[in-house]
């Protein structure tokens, strides 16, 4: 399949996939909306809600309906980091006596890692995630091994629940393109929740995709050009957040995005329009990612808090003022 006809079939597998997740998962399509954009462009998300919302069930259909291989860690306050990369075992030859070393890889050598409760763990547990995240390779012992691609971390956090939980630092909440907050169902909605997962058995998703595909996929969206009046706006709009900018709406903000948020906001508008069969991503389509990518990346003030300003608030007011 030429690139051609591998741009033309993104919509239509767009399609395909919000069907075979809408069997398992009832509602919620902002969020699964979202959730493709960072799958398509091969980066990793945050997803924000309380308990019970399906997402745990949300990113496990995603994985059966795209074939990938998928992992989950259980993040617990005595998780180590050992407990995600893996670690050396000593084995030795019952024949020779000879003893050596053998690395028994952990959960985190899979092509889509659900990181549920990412919050629940200290800071040394979550940077286990850094290297991975970033490198896609795993060093242990001296030796760095590669993860296979695709990898992406899908991480959940409960906004909600604080005591006994560790804040995500500033950098690692930067390795994720998009924070993407799952809000409660419509009465409508959670009455089929109810009808569905209370008769028979539950619903499964249907296979859309494989790795390979999938792959192909994300290496196509990264040779389409860049456009570069989107280009311009994506930095406008996180230069924007930076104190000192001149907007009215900085007066809420401590620190601003970095360089990493123009390149997401760039990069997700060129997915967000392919998924929809637009060869070139528009101003529109950076600004239906950009709560998404700018959300995690502002850290507000205290005369926010003390106002109850909130980021999403802050984001909202940059993209009126910015144009």
């Amino acid at each position: 399949m030429d690139d051609v006809e591998l741009f033309e079939s993104l919509a239509p597998v767009r399609e395909e996939l919000l069907a075979s997740i809408g069997r398992v998962v009832v509602g919620q399509r902002d969020v699964v909306d979202l959730m493709l954009t960072a799958l398509f462009s091969d980066a990793h998300c945050l997803f924000v809600g309380v308990p019970g919302l399906a997402k745990t069930l949300l990113v496990h259909t995603v994985s059966e309906a795209v074939g990938l291989d998928f992992g989950r860690v259980q993040f617990t306050p005595d998780l180590m980091p050992a407990d995600i990369t893996g670690t050396d075992v000593l084995e030795e030859d019952r024949t020779t006596g000879k003893r050596s070393l053998r690395f028994v890889r952990g959960p985190v050598f899979t092509n889509l890692l659900l990181a549920d409760e990412i919050n629940r763990t200290p800071p040394k547990t979550q940077a286990a995630l850094l290297e991975a995240m970033q490198e896609r390779s795993v060093t242990a012992a001296g030796h760095t091994y590669p993860l296979e691609p695709p990898f992406l971390v899908f991480a959940t956090q409960n906004p909600i629940e604080q005591e006994g939980t560790y804040p995500l630092p500033e950098a690692q909440q930067d390795r994720f393109m998009l924070s993407i907050p799952v809000g409660y169902p419509t009465a409508e909605e959670e009455e089929e929740i109810v009808r569905r997962t209370t008769v028979g058995e539950m619903p499964h998703g249907v296979r859309v995709l494989d790795r390979a595909r999938l792959l192909e996929y994300q290496h196509l969206l990264r040779r389409l050009p860049a456009n570069s009046d989107v280009v311009r706006y994506c930095v406008r709009l996180a230069s924007a957040t930076r104190p000192g900018s001149g907007l009215e709406s900085t007066r809420w903000i401590r620190w601003g995005a970095g360089p990493r948020a123009s390149q997401y906001l760039a990069v997700g508008a060129r997915t967000w329009a392919a998924l929809r069969g637009n060869e070139v991503p528009t101003e529109a389509d950076v600004r239906s990612v950009a709560q998404a990518v700018l959300r995690h990346r502002i850290l507000l003030n205290f005369e926010a808090e003390a106002s109850g300003v909130t980021v999403d608030q802050v984001v909202q007011k940059i993209l009126e003022e910015a144009g």
